[in-house]
């Protein structure tokens, strides 16, 4: 048997001794037996009997430092860097495995091993080096579920067994580290809303524990473990958390909202003394920061950051007896980072950055824009930047096997944002770990998107790979992992290739949104096509996460007006989407050829490429569908009339789309137990409530109600029998009002009717109000204050009521803007976010305003909205039946169009 002597001065480094342990093994396997010798001096190593394998740091480590002194060790490319190696085969056969540090060792061994493997036996003729280049690369796993869990709100979920069984289970986890050390991560980011009241205990304040005795023993437990063990595969773990949410025990000991809106005295009080005892308790583990989205204002957020959290973590450092600082990230998300950035590094050195790739999907490689921009001045600051590939929205619940699409976004993050850190989302991350397959027992994402995690983390360790090695690369790979011939293997790269690239091109063109409050698989309503105002579409998807072209409206503007057309437009969309949706199914259909028995994972792949072929072609029909529409919206009169024939042709198409969808409901009924992972209200496209529109089979019914209203309605048209127009508001009552206290001195009331001043700084007369309004009770607060951001009101509410706020039709930085759910995941926890009644007040001086009714229950209430003056039009009873309506004050003609398909 042969024999080889492993070698290290560094006996004791838990690292090493991992990469010494997976070489072991390796070696083993290859007919070695492995010794591990202790030898006072490398110059001696020719006495030792058989191979010889020597790791050592480039730097600080005497074995290394004569094997460079006598020329042994040399390079032929660059020297190792940050958890960089390098190989190399020396004289008498000693093998060096060289590490820019303990983790380049480990990274080392490794490579070694796999080749070992590979080869049967100790290569002889090793030269190669590699040292990663994003500087952190990792997964983010949430401590999230599915639904709400009343009376918590989004994100909201104390850490136990019960919750999260996963998270106690050791043999998962080691799995899977293990397998983020095969792909070289670094960092495991755990997101949660408030983890402290879970892991900790604060002494001032024992009523914020949210779980019992023996749950904090088995959580302290189970973390410290995770930690140990991500340390020594070279894995820092980085714990997420929101602002301000806080436990629920404390809020109801308390008096106090569950979410934060602005800087409460005891809250601050709270949280900075649970971050300190957080980083007494576990020092080695990072935190990342959102200062949003509950907390409002800017100026409060970065406040937040600098007089709160920052120094608790100093405190805690203290405590624990640190000298080095924990690191902290701050996600730029719902904040002004840069201002944040530049404060906190006054006074914190170890601070890192990061913001959404795409938002909160994937759409393309080329980012641009204002997004590209916020990215660049970031990385520009001179801490290392992290994009955060988030969510994935438009690609849930399907596969994504589209490794070299990956490969330009790893590119793009690098040259075109200036990033090097990566934290990659799974791709069901609301229902982690689990796939949403319907199968039994279920799948784990770990193991179903497997190509998902490798191509990210590849590319994150060396972007710019060669395009043709790569292709090679990954047609053995899915040849391997599917049990494919070689032929079949390269078929499946190139059919995922062209599938991966459908749902990001359509989303570019006509999506919404690429966040959270849209799951693209489900499609699109008509409305939301040809009407997308309505919807608050988020411009930058179109602008900075989208190729450059025109959205269907404005491809319809640019004809009437004879301007000539820029970028991709909605035919170009729909033409090579449907192309590549057909080439992925025809090239997966002659795989299926040469492997007609077919089953288990790979059959899996297939009717995912069988969902998206009939999801594509549904919308392309549809988008057909809508541009007819809007092609008769420009040309038709005052009355709403025009040539029929094109809404006739838009019929057809709707037909041809709905078909298609029938057919992917019955498909995915029998595939999937539900499109998207977040099944909460905040998902509102195609149809409010995530969780009662949740599969393609619930969403049927009203693309059939759609489709059967556009032909009744086509057809009145055609015989002059519809006459849609302005809603008449005879007969229409006044809301009854619900009794209410107002607590603040720095507001009054007034009675909701003509002359009343809607403001208390100075008169703003209302001029018209829709008759629902008339005679409640509204409150008069004063508009400078609000637009400084300083403005907060506190009532009493008698019983569970809807307090009727009003915002004002005007993007200036004055009048306060509906909350975003792209920023803000509690936007709508009231409800509210929806409008009432559109176009429903007029008063001097401000522009028109549309009412949205919030759910408040009966108690004390201090209502703050951030920065921006707004109207409190009265507050009625919680039972109320709402009718939302469009009242148009602000003389707009009601020719969205939007009858067609009611």
């Amino acid at each position: 048997m042969k024999t080889i002597n492993l070698l290290t001065q560094q006996q004791n480094n838990k690292r090493i001794a991992l990469g010494f342990q997976i070489l072991s093994e390796a070696l083993e396997g290859a007919g070695f037996s492995v010794r591990r010798p202790e030898l006072p001096e490398l110059s001696s190593y020719r006495e030792l009997e058989g191979d010889i394998l020597y790791a050592g740091t480039l730097e600080n480590d005497t074995g290394t430092e004569w094997l460079r002194q006598e020329e042994l060790l040399l390079f032929h490319a660059e020297e190792p860097g940050e958890e960089g190696f390098y190989l190399l085969s020396c004289p008498g056969h000693l093998t060096v495995v060289c590490g820019g540090d303990d983790t380049g060792i480990l990274y080392g061994c490794l490579e070694l091993a796999g080749r070992i493997r590979e080869q049967g036996t100790l290569p002889r003729e090793l030269a190669f080096g590699e040292t990663p280049v994003y500087r952190l690369r990792g997964p983010a796993v949430g401590l999230q579920k599915t639904k709400i869990e009343p009376p918590r709100r989004t994100y909201e979920y104390p850490i136990t067994r019960s919750r999260f069984p996963w998270f106690y289970d050791r043999e998962l986890w080691s799995e899977f580290l293990d397998r983020l050390l095969w792909m070289r991560c670094n960092v495991l980011y755990i997101w949660s809303g408030h983890p402290f009241s879970s892991l900790v205990k604060v002494a001032d304040y024992p009523e914020a524990l949210e779980v019992t005795e023996e749950e904090f023993r088995e959580n302290q437990d189970i973390f410290s473990w995770l930690t140990r063990e991500c340390d020594r595969r070279g894995i820092w773990v980085v714990l997420k958390f929101y602002n301000i949410h806080i436990p629920y025990p404390f809020a109801i000991a308390h008096g106090l909202e569950l979410t934060q809106n602005n800087i409460h005295p005891l809250v601050a009080d709270y949280t900075r003394k649970s971050i300190r005892e957080f980083v007494r308790s576990f020092p080695n583990i990072g935190l990342m920061v959102c200062l949003g989205e509950a907390l409002r204002g800017n100026k409060n957020k970065t406040d937040w950051f600098i007089h709160t959290i920052i120094p608790a973590v100093r405190e805690g450092m203290e405590e624990a007896g640190l000298t080095r600082e924990p690191p902290l990230i701050l996600r730029g998300h719902d904040c002004d980072p840069q201002d944040a950035m530049t404060k906190a590094m006054q006074q914190y050195s170890n601070l890192y950055t990061m913001w959404k790739y795409n938002g909160e999907g994937l759409t393309t490689c080329l980012p641009r824009g204002n997004w590209q921009q916020l990215h660049r001045s970031l990385s520009e600051i001179g801490t290392t930047h992290i994009i955060n590939v988030h969510i994935v929205a438009d690609l849930e619940p399907f596969r994504f096997l589209a490794p070299l699409y990956i490969q330009k976004c790893v590119q793009a993050g690098r040259y075109r944002l200036g990033a090097d850190g990566l934290h990659l989302y799974p791709m069901f991350y609301w229902d982690w770990p689990y796939s949403p397959d319907r199968t039994n027992p279920r799948l784990l994402q770990a193991d179903r998107d497997r190509i998902w995690f490798e191509a990210w983390f590849r590319y994150a360790v060396q972007p710019d790979r060669e395009e043709a090695v790569e292709k090679a690369y990954w047609a053995a790979r899915f040849a391997a992992l599917y049990e494919l011939s070689g032929e079949d293997g390269a078929l499946l790269l190139e059919a995922m290739e062209a599938a991966g690239r459908c749902a990001p091109r359509l989303l570019g063109r006509v999506g919404i949104t690429e966040g959270n409050r849209q799951t693209f698989s489900l499609g699109m309503t008509m409305s939301q096509l040809t009407n997308v105002s309505r919807y608050r579409p988020n411009l930058e998807l179109w602008n900075s996460v989208a190729v450059r072209g025109e959205q269907p409206e404005e491809y319809v503007r640019r004809e009437q007006e004879g301007l000539p057309h820029i970028g991709e437009t909605p035919y170009d969309c729909v033409e090579e989407v449907a192309a590549l949706a057909d080439e992925a199914r025809t090239k997966f259909q002659a795989i299926k050829e040469h492997v007609p028995d077919m089953s288990g994972e790979l059959c899996r792949i297939g009717t995912d490429v069988e969902a998206l072929w009939l999801l594509t072609h549904s919308y392309c029909h549809k988008i057909r569908a809508a541009m007819e529409v809007l092609k008769y919206k420009a040309g038709m009169d005052g009355d709403c009339y025009g040539d029929i024939s094109l809404l006739e042709q838009a019929v057809r198409y709707l037909g041809q789309s709905l078909e298609a969808y029938r057919e992917l409901a019955a498909l995915t009924k029998q595939t999937y137990l539900y499109a998207n992972s977040m099944q909460t209200p905040q998902r509102k496209i195609p149809f409010p409530d995530g969780e009662r529109y949740g599969h393609w089979t619930a969403c049927l019914p009203e693309y059939q109600r759609e489709y059967e209203n556009l032909v009744k309605h086509t057809k009145e048209l055609k015989e002059g029998r519809y006459r849609p127009g302005k809603q008449s508001e005879a007969g229409i009552l006044p809301l009854r009002p619900a009794p209410f206290r107002l607590l603040s001195d720095n507001a009054h009331t007034f009675v909701m009717t003509s002359g009343s001043s809607i403001s208390c700084d100075r008169v703003r007369k209302l001029q018209q109000l829709v008759p629902e309004l008339q005679g409640l009770t509204g409150i008069a607060v004063d508009f400078e204050k609000a637009f400084e951001g300083n403005l907060s009101v506190t009532v009493e509410l008698s019983e569970d009521s809807f307090i009727l706020i009003g915002y004002m039709r005007d993007k200036s930085i004055q009048w306060l803007q509906l909350p975003d759910l792209e920023t803000n995941t509690h936007a709508d926890d009231r409800g509210g976010l929806a409008v009432l009644y559109r176009g429903a007040v007029v008063a001097e001086g401000c522009p028109v305003a549309d009412i949205h009714a919030y759910r408040y229950e009966a108690g004390e209430h201090t209502l703050y909205f951030g920065t921006g003056a707004y109207l409190i039009a009265g507050i009625i009873p919680a039972d109320t039946v709402l009718q939302p309506r469009e009242a148009d004050y602000d003389g707009k003609v009601a020719d969205t169009l939007d009858w067609l398909y009611e």
